[in-house]
């Protein structure tokens, strides 16, 4: 697949080549036969490559170079126990030699006796990480300690937010924003709705943003191949909440990360965040039966795994929008998938 072709004031970010890039953008027909409604189309950020994939690579191609140019010789992130940003950090900083530090929060409910030993976890230790288990509420002291010993043993930490979400990693979605619309224009669709799980915000900020700065790019690359009534309808996404109590506060972080990539990367006319919370069910990191049931009927039609924190989630959302008409009145619809599947192994008491 030939890479996207990148606006002066996007190549110019730097940024180290982690994932196989530009990931794929598939029709799911069967999917679609079965729902009877717009065309399902995935973006498939699972197949990114590196340490089984997932939607973090993107932005760890940018916070990494960012790390390099600052000096940075340890790389500290955060995350849950079973934490696919922690994993595919882990594996980053194997990739480019820099030891990785990773504080995993004991946050989620959910009874595995290999929850805290298997699936994310085994790799984070095989890819070398230093991993530290803790509560919650010690996460904090935890992280200062670590820092304070590691600078003054003459290092130099660079500190990753749980995620990678902040404004330099978006910026690995606004890219993702600038593939899609390579999708669009090469196989001459033009979706109005990019649907995908929103958690740390990084992704939807990101998406939200290259959207809104590419929109007249776009909507000229798209003319030869919709029709003229479609051309300047802007593309939404939609985040389906998975991870906040209170989603509010996912609208404004997303909103303050696409303000920061504003601020770096150039003005943009910023929709609202569009988000759902219908679908997270009892909490993070707890399936839902929609979800699980969601896996299955994806595994059984079109031969794709997703997992029940994240991406299985965001898939039985899209599946009730569209039997209620959400998407009405459209051709296509695209979901972004995020990866995840590593943790399958300490979910299968969900399928029981």
């Amino acid at each position: 697949m030939n890479a996207p072709v990148l606006p002066d004031w996007l190549a110019a970010v730097p940024r180290l080549t982690l994932g196989h890039l530009p990931t794929p953008l598939e029709p799911l027909d069967r999917l679609s036969a079965e729902l009877g409604g717009p065309r399902i189309w995935i973006k498939r950020d699972d197949c990114t490559g590196l340490a089984t994939g997932g939607n973090k690579t993107r932005k760890l191609e940018y916070l990494l170079a960012d790390a390099r140019a600052a000096g940075a010789t340890d790389i500290l992130t955060f995350g849950a126990v079973q934490s696919n940003h922690a994993r595919q950090t882990a594996a980053a900083c194997a990739r480019v030699g820099l030891p990785c530090h990773l504080i995993l929060t004991e946050q989620v409910a959910w009874k595995h006796r290999h929850y805290s030993s298997g699936g994310n976890v085994l790799m984070d230790r095989l890819f070398g990480a230093e991993v530290h288990i803790v509560p919650v509420a010690d996460a904090a002291d935890v992280t200062q300690q670590l820092t304070e010993r590691l600078t003054a043993s003459g290092r130099h930490p660079y500190l990753i937010p749980a995620g990678g979400s902040n404004a330099v990693g978006a910026i690995g979605y606004v890219r993702c924003a600038v593939e899609l619309a390579n999708d669009f224009a090469r196989l001459g669709i033009r979706p109005r709705n990019v649907v995908h799980a929103s958690s740390s915000a990084g992704t939807q900020a990101g998406l939200l943003y290259g959207f809104a700065r590419l929109d007249s790019h776009v909507s000229g690359v798209l003319d030869s191949h919709v029709p003229a009534t479609r051309r300047e309808t802007p593309v939404s996404v939609l985040g389906i909440n998975v991870y906040h109590e209170r989603p509010a506060e996912l609208a404004r972080r997303v909103q303050r990360i696409a303000e920061g990539l504003a601020t770096r990367l150039g003005a943009a006319d910023l929709p609202a965040p569009a988000i759902t919370d219908r679908y997270r069910g009892r909490g993070y990191g707890i399936p839902t039966p929609a979800g699980v049931d969601a896996i299955r009927m994806l595994a059984r039609l079109e031969g794709l795994i997703f997992d029940p924190v994240y991406s299985g989630k965001a898939v039985a959302a899209l599946i009730d929008l569209v039997s209620v008409g959400q998407f009405s009145g459209e051709d296509d619809v695209v979901l972004i998938h995020t990866g995840g599947t590593a943790s399958l192994a300490v979910y299968d008491n969900a399928f029981d």
